[in-house]
């Protein structure tokens, strides 16, 4: 039996969320990874979140089926197109289509159930409050709202024994410095897939919001981006 603390890990197999995994290994958590089949336009992001769980040896990785289509409201659980090419004053003001409405929530109310019955006080979240699309789950004031929430709705938020703490440790970083943290922790970039809408090969687009914040962050880094754009 592991001696490291157990963490719940919401793990997407993109750039944001591998690099917290890196990071949270890196401090010595024992990785419970959650991921979800949510009802999303493309599968590649579960495959590429099953691609980091094996790489880092994660002591859990669940994938989660819960159908979001059911409500739709977002480029990504309907047909509503995902826009492409916007401009980078575009991306940083609004809420975009892209949005899937109260999707952390949901996640994180999971995580939260997943965390009580393995006895682990951390969750981890890859959400970012800087280079980011707008989405009002993202906010800090967000992560402080639902840790406040978790530990009124929990028997060790209650009695004490095992309050939760909902780890962001990228919610302050750009894009760039999220990169370069990942470099510095060996993160295979490669591995990972970032786009909201790739070919059913896996391919990203390089258009969407989601692309063009992680080529941004790439580029400022003076690191090539390994994944794959068909290119």
């Amino acid at each position: 039996m592991s001696t490291s603390p157990p963490a719940v890990l919401l793990l997407s197999g993109g750039l944001d969320s591998t690099t917290m995994l890196a990071l949270a290994v890196q401090q010595g958590f024992d990785v419970h990874a959650m991921t979800f089949r949510y009802g999303q336009r493309h599968s590649s992001e579960i495959d590429a979140a099953r691609r980091v769980a094996r790489h880092y040896g994660v002591s859990d990785h669940i994938v989660v089926d819960i159908d979001l289509r059911t409500f739709g409201g977002s480029a990504l659980t309907s047909d509503i197109p995902v826009p492409k090419d916007r401009t980078d004053d575009a991306i940083s003001h609004g809420i975009p289509v892209t949005y899937v409405p109260a999707r952390n929530t949901i996640f994180l109310s999971f995580c939260l159930a997943w965390a009580e019955v393995l006895n682990a006080s951390d969750i981890f979240i890859g959400v970012n409050a800087l280079d980011y699309s707008g989405y009002p789950d993202c906010r800090p004031e967000y992560v402080t709202a639902f840790q406040g929430m978790a530990n009124l709705a929990t028997r060790g938020g209650v009695d004490g024994t095992m309050p939760i703490r909902i780890q962001t440790p990228l919610l302050q970083l750009t894009k760039r410095e999220i990169v370069q943290l990942g470099i510095s922790l060996c993160v295979d970039y490669a591995l990972t897939l970032s786009c909201y809408d790739p070919t059913v090969a896996g391919i990203a687009c390089g258009h969407c919001d989601a692309c063009r914040l992680r080529l941004r962050g790439f580029s400022e880094a003076g690191v090539n981006d390994p994944a794959d754009y068909g290119t």
